[in-house]
């Protein structure tokens, strides 16, 4: 996974991290698993510790929706390997995005995010945030001229995916923060098809960094969740005025079975890695793929980044079938093994179709400038031997080739 000595030495460490960091818990049995706390609420010791409590003189749990041992725990071990003070931790990626983003900005404001994003996420900056006056111009951020000129006196913050869902697009985050560089506008990115292990937003100068911890951070398909890693400045104020007051924390047995998934995220990010890698290749040869969409390949607009920004390609691939919407989608009816489910980071492969799917909330014109066709697949290669994830693509794909010679 990793291209030079430092990077190995870092991914050796984050190995370690994945399973210690943050795991400072003072449990009076000695468990060595974290303990889960399932409780809505504290009790107080009388009512001047309660009132201290409420007042921020003294530390202390009041109330899960406002912190949780189990939480605190998930939130410290995230923030170490992003490299950043503190976390917050949230009900849902979106409700990570929407409680980070709303923090920052009030009615007047402008921001600026990257063209190619996830649906919701693209639904939440084009109609809600208009709703309450803060506009949002959507910008090909691969292009510095482009960024600038999008900047104005009033931006607050720019938002971009890199990759970027649902076709792989990559993004300098580095080239992106120097043109911020001086100005008040903070910026954000969702290093969900990354993890931490893959890439370091910090590093690269980004102010805050988002996950749907749903995907690889949990890695079972079983939680929905999201975290936000920043400075202890900028966390406070999310967890102070957004979070606290929309609602959108995260419950402990969530956090709880995220902590136990984060244990193994360095086995499997190496496994998913190796398995989409073959799946490209394999996608790469086929006479029926027109195009694949995988940083790890050398003709992606951006391969030069891998090893630089990021440490791997990551698991996710996009790509298009010769063929119409219609084709793609009989494709996709005729697989087996690989379920037709939205979502990544699972430990089964799923495949969707972005712009019927996950990216439907587009206009069909803001799919068109986003690059997001009504051909392209998206495929989050899983952890099953790879012989067998492609043995399933190929006889579908063979399916396919013979349903339209019959009707051509």
């Amino acid at each position: 996974m990793a291209n030079s000595d430092n990077n190995n030495k870092t991914a050796w460490q984050m190995a370690t991290q994945v399973i210690h960091a943050g795991s400072g818990h003072d449990d009076p049995h000695g468990a060595l698993a974290a303990p889960l706390y399932q409780t809505s609420t504290f009790k107080f010791a009388n009512t001047e510790q309660g009132s201290a409590r409420f007042a921020g003189e003294e530390g202390g749990y009041i109330y899960s929706r406002l912190g949780n041992p189990t939480t605190h725990e998930l939130e410290t071990r995230v923030a170490v390997l992003e490299g950043y003070d503190a976390a917050a931790a949230t009900a849902t990626g979106m409700g990570a995005i929407a409680a980070t983003t709303m923090a920052f900005v009030k009615a007047g404001d402008h921001i600026v995010v990257s063209d190619a994003i996830y649906g919701c996420s693209f639904a939440l900056f084009s109609e809600l945030f208009e709703r309450f006056g803060v506009h949002a111009d959507f910008v090909d951020l691969t292009d510095a001229d482009a960024l600038t000129t999008a900047l104005k006196d009033n931006t607050r913050l720019v938002f971009l995916e890199s990759p970027a869902n649902p076709h792989l697009k990559l993004v300098d985050i580095e080239a992106v923060s120097q043109i911020l560089a001086g100005r008040d506008i903070k910026l954000i990115v969702d290093n969900t098809f990354m993890t931490p292990l893959l890439q370091q937003p910090k590093q690269l100068g980004a102010d805050l960094v988002i996950h749907s911890a749903t995907k690889f951070l949990n890695g079972h398909g079983d939680v929905v969740a999201g975290i936000v890693c920043g400075s202890a400045d900028d966390i406070a104020l999310i967890k102070g005025t957004t979070l606290k007051d929309m609602g959108a924390t995260i419950s402990p047995h969530d956090a709880w079975l995220i902590l136990r998934g984060l244990k193994t995220l360095d086995v499997r990010m190496q496994r998913h890695c190796e398995n989409a890698e073959k799946v490209a290749d394999f996608l790469h040869k086929h006479s029926l793929v027109r195009k694949v969409y995988y940083p790890g390949l050398a003709e992606h607009p951006n391969h030069s980044l891998i090893g630089t920004q990021m440490r791997h390609a990551g698991a996710v691939i996009a790509f298009e079938l010769d063929g119409d919407e219609a084709q793609s989608r009989y494709f996709l009816n005729q697989l087996q093994m690989i379920p037709l489910a939205v979502s990544l980071g699972d430990a089964e492969t799923l495949i969707q179709h972005p712009a019927s799917m996950t990216h439907s909330p587009y206009t069909p014109e803001a799919r068109q400038k986003a690059g997001i066709s009504d051909t392209l697949v998206r495929i989050a290669v899983g952890l099953e031997a790879a012989q067998d994830i492609i043995a399933d693509l190929s006889q579908a794909l063979q399916s396919s080739q013979q349903r339209w010679q019959r009707s051509a």
